[in-house]
């Protein structure tokens, strides 16, 4: 299925997406809900980010051509930092380009989309606490990183965690092709069997350090090729299966 949350006559809803139709829902993918036979137009509403997490759980380093790039040793265990729920972002809405910031940097990633309470669970039972997978971009401000000492700052601004534009569950993790592209030149160009840090085992693995709520994200990390945007550039990150996110820098 791919789920997908929308605005349409000033209410919210999620729906499952087929094509250019909207079947919706009435619930909610991260409790329960029920397919009613009501469908809307995806031209006619407003997308939005699609789940609402209480953190985004991300994971650096893990495409070695980007460790490369940045003349780090291959990391030997993730290397873990978060983003506030404040930096969710909807498809089409614009990347604010902040004031303290001198470099702005796009980072394509693949998005797991915790589905329940997930607690201290091993790799094997990974897959059934995951709902599905999204496109992000991980939005660094590149210049206060290296200055912090530590990620936060450089990842946590608002707006700074593009997600969607849906989740599906229809895809497998371990062999999609993920690409950037700025103004459409492609930036960066890779498949997700070049993650070093697998995705069961990193939901296993966060899962025993901290609580994943539904609705929750784990970005898995960005390959190589990273560089600078720019006010007015348009960034989309596409990932086989799962659409295109886009969105401009304003």
């Amino acid at each position: 299925m791919k789920y997908i949350r929308f605005k349409y006559q000033d209410a919210i809803s999620y729906g499952l997406l087929s094509d250019q139709s909207i079947q919706v829902l009435e619930g909610s993918p991260f409790s329960s809900y029920t397919i009613t036979d009501k469908t809307v137009s995806l031209k006619e509403v407003e997308l939005l980010h699609p789940c609402d997490f209480s953190k985004a759980v991300c994971v650096g380093l893990n495409y070695s051509d980007h460790a490369k790039e940045f003349q780090l040793p291959i990391p030997t265990e993730p290397v873990v930092f978060l983003k506030p729920s404040t930096s969710a972002l909807a498809p089409e809405k614009p990347i604010i380009y902040p004031t303290m910031c001198g470099r702005l940097d796009y980072e394509a990633e693949l998005a797991i989309v915790i589905g329940k309470k997930a607690h201290n669970i091993t790799e094997a039972e990974a897959a059934s606490y995951i709902l599905g997978y999204s496109c992000a971009n991980d939005v660094t401000a590149r210049d206060l990183q290296p200055k912090q000492g530590q990620w936060t700052i450089a990842k946590s601004f608002d707006t700074f965690c593009p997600l969607g534009p849906f989740v599906s569950d229809e895809v497998d993790p371990a062999n999609l092709a993920i690409e950037s592209r700025v103004n459409g030149r492609t930036m960066q160009k890779s498949n997700t069997s070049n993650l070093i840090f697998k995705v069961p085992f990193l939901v296993s693995y966060l899962s025993q350090v901290m609580t994943l709520l539904p609705g929750d994200v784990i970005l898995t990390g960005t390959p190589g090729g990273i560089s600078g945007m720019h006010k007015g550039d348009t960034v989309e990150i596409i990932i086989e299966g799962l659409g295109t996110l886009r969105n401009t820098i304003g």
